[in-house]
């Protein structure tokens, strides 16, 4: 559980740098479309690249192949944790503070165990508990800041499409989880051993979203994207959306275990942490006052607990 917990934590540092550049674009004139769409071409490209590399050309003929025979359920899997999830949490990003939607994001803690039960596992009382101590230890961290002025339109634009996302993206990698693990009756079991490499399942999963961002991009119709906008969607791509989510896939998928599920999705909530110590460190940003302190005294007591807890 420790070293399961241990790969979230790296996982989260490596999503941290989604908001900082996602808000970067957005100030810089690059439209929400493309800061979400982008990002998953060059994933897409950059994948099959990778592991045709590692892997080999015969593994990229098995991917097509579970791809095609299960093309429904990466459709609907794709759409929702990939699809949904990002493009409403960049279009957040493009009418809201950075603030708004770092902290707002962080609800995904408590939307893995609603998602779980949603599903009707069981998720032991004590995960409950250590997310919501790691939730109050976020909200406290958030809302110290003099300079998180509220308004209604911060709700609207930013608070409500980020609480999309940050629902969408549990529901899409529980979804891998049950075609792996084979323990939901309408979900089909992918019983294939390609699903064990993380980076193949970003891959499945990356190609089911494809429709979705075609037709974004129709409905949509933006302008062309800027220059600076393709090199920090690739940096993104990299990141957060190669890196990281093959660290988080290989923790999350490697248990079934509801209460596991949950504490390795808990550990997103890291992300706030290495931001504050990157804006601390590069940008010379300041210390948490008292109120932030106890914040993140609660975060670290509520992933300590996850990881010492018997399940």
């Amino acid at each position: 559980m420790i070293k399961l917990i241990l790969l979230g934590l790296l996982a989260s540092a490596f999503f941290s740098a989604t908001f900082i550049l996602n808000r970067a674009m957005s100030l810089s004139g690059g439209h929400w479309v493309w800061s979400s769409s982008l990002r998953y071409v060059y994933m897409l490209v950059l994948l099959i690249i990778l592991i045709g590399m590692n892997k080999g050309v015969a593994h990229l003929r098995d991917v097509i192949k579970i791809f095609i025979r299960h093309f429904k359920f990466w459709l609907l899997a794709g759409t929702i944790g990939f699809g949904v999830f990002y493009s409403f949490l960049c279009y957040a990003a493009d009418h809201s503070p950075g603030w708004v939607i770092a902290g707002t994001w962080q609800i995904t803690v408590i939307a893995t165990p609603i998602v779980l039960l949603f599903f009707k596992e069981k998720v032991p009382r004590q995960g409950i508990y250590f997310s919501v101590l790691i939730f109050m230890g976020i909200f406290l961290i958030q809302f110290y800041n003099k300079e998180s002025e509220f308004a209604v339109k911060h709700v609207v634009y930013g608070v409500i499409p980020v609480v999309i996302a940050a629902f969408a993206f549990p529901i899409g990698n529980q979804l891998l989880n049950f075609a792996k693990h084979g323990n939901h009756s309408w979900i089909p079991h992918i019983d294939s051993p390609i699903l064990n490499h993380a980076p193949t399942c970003v891959l499945l999963m990356t190609m089911g979203s494809m429709p979705f961002w075609a037709l974004l991009l129709v409905w949509v119709a933006p302008p062309p994207p800027l220059k600076n906008q393709l090199i920090h969607t690739f940096i993104v791509a990299v990141s957060s959306g190669i890196i990281a989510t093959s660290i988080f896939y290989k923790a999350r998928n490697s248990s079934k275990s509801p209460y596991v599920i949950s504490g390795i999705d808990a550990t997103q909530s890291g992300g706030i942490l290495f931001s504050l110590a990157g804006e601390i460190l590069l940008l010379n940003g300041a210390w948490p006052q008292a109120t932030g302190v106890v914040g993140i005294v609660l975060i670290m007591v509520g992933i300590v607990g996850y990881s010492l807890k018997r399940y």
